[in-house]
């Protein structure tokens, strides 16, 4: 479970204070801050996913430095990427400033003097030890400060991965913590050394592993294209059907398995949204690229126990009871109660 710090726990004279200590004490320490402004929104989340640790702020101002007094007392030797949510977010390092969106992300080394600025944020930071990156450290140097946009191979992805997980701490832990983390880790090595045109210094097993999160990030975005199908796919990344499949021989999961368990997990979804109440079962599959509606009706039955039909019925009713139960005189408070 996340490690929470929250500023509704302290009077507002004594959350600057508590929030720097506490930033330091979990991450590295800052000094110098000033304009620090926290509100009863704010606070600080912190979750361990194998190597990573993955923070999510909310701050609404202020700026901090890690100067070189900071720098002589620790260096835990830890690089990070920072990646907005919302709000307005500023990093300088190395000659270099960053005024960061939520379409972007700059690379840190902790390890070397930098100043913050934020402003309304909602921040996601990714922190790991600089000796897993497979990078030398004039490497590391040069990518001090540095800012990744979308238009930057793997950026994109590193910037939807982040925030997913950002937003749904609570949900990871134990070993698929350790694989998501792995994953990202991977991930981050190969665009930053993509960067620096240096992805030979990635192991292969890396670049199976980041490729692997790009090829599930492709399929999630084209679930409702009806020809998305594995040659398709390998066409797209520049490898064979082959090599494709063989990727996936340690997924616990065909590609094709996973392609149609996915869109039936948005399927299910949309059957239980009431927004989608008046649309036709076919409609919804014909969504998510399954036209053929007794194939449909078929691995929906399979997967699920009954028919799509059957099923939103049924979630209706249920819901329906509960609602109906809820509001029953038997469950209204007594006088008594009440009193």
């Amino acid at each position: 479970m996340p490690t929470v710090w929250r500023a509704t726990d302290l009077v507002p004279s004594e959350r600057a204070e508590s929030f720097v200590n506490f930033v330091g004490e979990s991450v590295v320490s800052y000094g110098n801050p000033a304009g620090m402004v926290l509100g009863d929104r704010d606070q600080v989340r912190i979750a361990d996913t194998g190597p990573l640790r993955i923070l999510r702020i909310s701050w609404t101002e202020g700026r901090a430095a890690r100067g070189t007094t900071q720098l002589r007392r620790s260096d835990p030797e830890l690089c990070k990427l920072d990646v907005p949510l919302s709000g307005r977010f500023a990093v300088e390092q190395a000659d270099r400033q960053a005024a960061l969106d939520v379409n972007t992300f700059t690379f840190v080394d902790t390890g070397r003097p930098h100043r913050i600025a934020a402003q309304r944020l909602d921040l996601a930071i990714v922190m790991f030890p600089r000796a897993l990156l497979p990078l030398r450290d004039k490497d590391v140097n040069a990518l001090a400060g540095a800012t990744f946009d979308s238009t930057l191979p793997g950026a994109a992805l590193i910037t939807s991965v982040v925030r997913e997980v950002a937003r749904n701490l609570d949900t990871y832990n134990g070993q698929r913590a350790a694989r998501i983390g792995a994953s990202v880790l991977d991930l981050i090595a190969a665009t930053l050394a993509t960067r620096l045109d240096r992805a030979d210094a990635v192991t292969p097993e890396s670049r199976r592993r980041a490729l692997v999160l790009h090829i599930r990030a492709y399929i999630e975005d084209n679930l409702g294209n009806p020809n998305l199908a594995p040659p398709l796919i390998a066409a797209r990344h520049h490898i064979s059907p082959r090599h494709l499949h063989k990727l996936f021989q340690d997924e616990a999961t065909t590609v094709a398995g996973l392609i149609r368990a996915r869109r039936l997990a948005r399927c299910r979804k949309d059957l239980l949204d009431p927004a989608h109440a008046t649309k036709p079962v076919s409609a919804i599959a014909a969504r998510w690229g399954l036209r053929d509606a007794g194939y449909f009706n078929r691995i929906f039955q399979a997967q699920y126990g009954v028919p799509p039909g059957e099923y939103r019925r049924t979630a209706a009713l249920d819901k329906h009871s509960i609602h109906r139960w809820l509001d029953s005189p038997a469950r209204q408070p007594s006088a008594r109660q009440r009193t």
